[in-house]
């Protein structure tokens, strides 16, 4: 979205919380300084937790509605971009489950479903020279994490992007999953051991892969 002249002034960085207070007072160009400001880190969660560009696309667009058309319960509130990624952390697991469901449907009634997913192989693939040989492993491990992230269940997708690729802490997980905190615990260790175990032959031969530990 193009943006008024005049929001921003060069040199001087507007604060999320004046942002949103002249967005409230009327200013509706001011919200497009929090849109443009926390989307690309939205995006980057929902595309993990989705698998594709056109779903996270969507949840960037329904969080940032959402968190539009709520404002006033925000105010007063700590930090807008939290807020808002969780907004949209909620919206992706729900099109998720709502996704699944139709997969499930779709092979019951004996219908193709794709998998979805959108995965950059050279993303893994971190040497900046990377060998022909190196490249083909690399090809071959984001074929299999689609298939793996695929196999995981909602909760568990949304629980080991938000842990071990967003940095969230347990307790944040625990709320867009509207679990406990043992039980998110749980679920993180369960999609840990599972992607593990997927991308066990190829643990010895790629140091770049993802770092999924057992810690939490």
């Amino acid at each position: 979205m193009g943006m008024r002249e005049g929001i921003e002034t060069p040199g001087v960085e507007t604060s999320d919380a004046e942002a949103v207070e002249r967005t409230l007072a009327g200013d509706r160009d001011a919200y497009r300084v929090l849109v443009q400001r926390h989307s690309r880190n939205v995006f980057r969660m929902a595309h993990r937790m989705t698998g594709n560009s056109h779903d996270a696309e969507e949840v960037v667009q329904e969080a940032f509605l959402r968190a539009y058309q709520k404002l006033r319960q925000f105010a007063g509130q700590a930090n807008f971009g939290t807020w808002v990624y969780r907004i949209a952390a909620n919206y992706a697991i729900d099109r998720m489950r709502a996704r699944y469901a139709e997969q499930s449907r779709r092979q019951t009634l004996g219908a193709p479903a794709g998998d979805g997913l959108e995965l950059d192989p050279m993303a893994l693939a971190k040497d900046p020279a990377p060998s022909p040989e190196r490249l083909a492993v690399s090809a071959q491990l984001a074929e299999r994490m689609k298939e793996a992230l695929d196999a995981l269940s909602p909760a568990e997708r949304t629980a080991i992007v938000m842990r071990h690729w967003e940095g969230c802490a347990i307790e944040e997980i625990a709320a867009v999953l509207r679990s406990s905190t043992n039980a998110t615990k749980n679920t993180v260790f369960r999609a840990v051991a599972k992607l593990r175990k997927a991308l066990e032959p190829y643990a010895g031969g790629m140091g770049s892969a993802p770092s999924m530990g057992s810690e939490l």
